[in-house]
């Protein structure tokens, strides 16, 4: 199982626009952040969870020539805006995209790409194959299970995903006990981690350093970082062992 960082940062990416602080500014690469999502291999499935506005330069920068599925976390902007560049996977794949999102995710997606479900046969529209899923079952991509895990999102549900041994949780504020059953045993961790500042929908770089700690996986890798959360080189510094600020291009062999 490969794990690709295509994209780390929150939904302004990094560096923001207009802003000059020294993190926007920094040479270092790593802080250097995409909005958010992830490329998984596994058992010669491909997949990325959530396209946002970066999608296209992410798939291009990561030289991704295969792709069989698009997951969603949820329905906000910067986790769906790019859905319509699955048209060039369309194309050379020559078949329709499978898409697994909630039916509220499903809503958005409606709303948001009209054109799609109205024009489906139109020349260059989109092509894809939507797939309800559900925090309260399991499903299969291409035999490839992948749990569900609920969390909140300020006042919205969220889904985070475990496959096998790796847990991926983003835009996370409160984890039941419940769902953090789900989460017991995982060897590698990806949590949000916002900002060090108290956030109403985001864990803050303690509260995700308190999660970490309460899992005890055997790696844990933040992300959804904002320029508010520091200099990745000083942050990772401070980090407990074997917590870890992700980056842009970070590549993970589980």
């Amino acid at each position: 199982m490969k794990v690709t960082f295509i994209g780390t940062g929150t939904s302004q990416g990094v560096p923001v626009i207009g802003c000059d602080c020294n993190i926007c500014t920094s040479p270092d690469k790593r802080d250097n952040r995409l909005r958010t999502s992830v490329f998984i291999e596994v058992d010669g499935v491909n997949l990325v969870i959530d396209t946002g506005p970066d999608f296209r330069y992410q798939m291009l920068r990561s030289k991704i020539h295969k792709l069989d599925a698009v997951v969603y976390t949820h329905s906000h902007k910067d986790h769906i805006a790019g859905l319509d560049d699955i048209r060039a996977y369309n194309y050379f794949q020559q078949k329709a995209m499978d898409v697994y999102a909630t039916e509220e995710t499903q809503e958005a997606l409606r709303r948001e790409y009209r054109y799609i479900f109205e024009n489906a046969h139109y020349p260059g529209v989109p092509q894809i194959n939507l797939h309800t899923i559900s925090e309260k079952q399991n499903f299969k991509i291409g035999g490839v299970e992948i749990i569900p895990i609920k969390v909140r999102h300020y006042e919205m549900d969220v889904l985070g995903f475990r496959i096998k041994d790796f847990t991926y949780i983003t835009d996370a504020k409160h984890i039941s006990p419940k769902e953090m059953e789900k989460i017991s045993g995982s060897k590698t961790l990806v949590l949000n981690a916002l900002r060090q500042q108290h956030h109403v929908s985001h864990y803050t770089l303690a509260e995700a350093i308190e999660i970490a700690t309460e899992v005890s996986a055997e790696k844990t890798y933040f992300t959804h970082i904002s320029h508010q959360l520091g200099l990745h080189e000083e942050v990772e510094a401070m980090l407990p062992s074997g917590i870890y600020l992700a980056y842009d291009g970070l590549k993970l062999e589980l």
